[in-house]
């Protein structure tokens, strides 16, 4: 996938935990792994993980804390600077203040690793699935490197609408990953299988685009899809195409 990535030009990749998880288990070193992504040019830029930091269950987020500093050391070691950190195990109703607890804890564990967490919410995930929950919790964690990860799909999914975007300073948001959603389907029946590149669905692209420009700071820009028709496609054609598709708007 590092290679598909660099020929396709992108500047970074966003790699998965449990990826990561299997390919030291057949052998090879976190050491072998940066030598791949220097030869190929290409910055791991964050990383999706699912620890269970958030959970209220004591014992679950204490299990979750220890996996996810073992994440973060990882990370470090090969130069990824960030890591998702979505509310796995948590149940419904969360509370803000107490996951904003937790939030601040998560940030002192990235400052001391070198790979700090971005907090993520999933549109169909009952717990914590709207942009306001995620304000809350990044607010009451009061500090100054807490970090948002929207997605077009889960913003549309939880029925947050992308106006919320507007009360976010530019180093508030330094990844945002990218897709779109069809029309042809209510809202809350749609699913991670739904998404389409961007441009491809009715998602509103370009006003998400001078948003996130208006905003100002760096953002990466991450493409992610899990539409079945797209994984039986040639995956390079499927980088460059979801490469060019962001270059509508961007």
């Amino acid at each position: 996938m590092i290679t598909i990535t660099a020929r396709a030009g992108y500047d970074g990749i966003e790699l998965w935990m449990m990826e990561i998880d299997a390919y030291l288990a057949s052998g090879k070193s976190l050491q072998s792994l940066k030598k791949e992504l220097d030869d190929a040019g290409i910055e791991a830029v964050n990383a999706i993980g699912f620890a269970t930091w958030m959970a209220q269950d004591q014992e679950k987020s204490k299990k979750g804390f220890a996996q996810i500093e073992k994440e973060m050391n990882q990370l470090a070691a090969i130069g990824c600077k960030r890591i998702a950190a979505p509310a796995i195990g948590a149940e419904a109703p969360v509370d803000l203040f107490e996951a904003g607890e937790k939030y601040a804890q998560l940030l002192e564990l990235g400052r001391k690793t070198g790979c700090m967490p971005q907090l993520e919410f999933w549109g169909a995930f009952p717990p914590f699935y709207q942009l306001g929950q995620a304000l809350a919790v990044a607010a009451m964690a009061n500090d100054a490197d807490a970090r948002l990860l929207p997605d077009i799909y889960h913003l549309f999914r939880g029925g947050s609408g992308f106006d919320g975007l507007k009360l976010l300073s530019g180093d508030a948001v330094e990844v945002f990953h990218m897709n779109d959603f069809p029309g042809t389907l209510a809202r809350t029946e749609q699913e991670d299988k739904h998404r389409v590149y961007p441009g491809d669905g009715v998602g509103p692209l370009a006003e998400v685009a001078q948003t996130l420009k208006n905003m100002g700071g760096n953002k990466i820009l991450s493409l992610e899809l899990f539409n079945p028709s797209l994984y039986a496609m040639d995956a390079d054609v499927v980088a460059r195409t979801g490469l060019e598709k962001m270059k509508q708007f961007f």
